[in-house]
This record gives C-alpha cells, structure tokens and sequence, in this order.
C-alpha cells in the first residue's frame, strides 16, 4: 500500500462536477484506491464516498492505493487535485 498527503488547490475543491471527473480518473486504476480526511475515509472511486467528505479548496487529504499499479494512480490523482 503507497500513501500520500495532497493538498487540494483546483479552484473549487471537489465539489460534484469534479469529484464526477476526479472518480472517473481513479477508475482507470486496477488498484483499490482511497482518500483520508481528518478521521474520514471513503473509497476514491464512489461519488457518494467522495462528497461525503465535503473536501473544499486548501483541504490536506491522504490518498492511499493498493495494487500493481498504485504508484501511477496517486501520481495522476494527486497532479489532477492540484491543477
């Protein structure tokens, strides 16, 4: 399992549309993929999941993968949060 922190700076957080795009992105993954927030944690790759965790602009998350291709997902979600 790889994990690492990502602070959340797109402009608008994930709010529906980019949550929509950011799952979309992690679903290309084989690897079970997830982001932590605070004491949170919710599966990257469901939209109920990921607006549960309300993550705004500026919000410091963990994701974490497991899987053969885990170094390449969080690579690609973690540039996809900060552009």
């Amino acid at each position: 399992m790889t994990r690492q922190e990502v602070t959340v700076s797109n402009g608008t957080g994930l709010e529906s549309k980019k949550a929509a795009l950011f799952i979309q992105n992690a679903s290309r993954f084989k690897s079970s993929i997830w982001i932590e927030k605070g004491e949170r944690k919710a599966n990257a790759k469901s939209l109920l999941g990921v607006m549960s965790l309300s993550i705004a602009n500026g919000t410091r998350i963990i994701l974490a993968a497991d899987g053969e291709d885990e170094q390449q997902a969080l690579e690609a979600l973690a540039i996809y949060l900060s552009s």
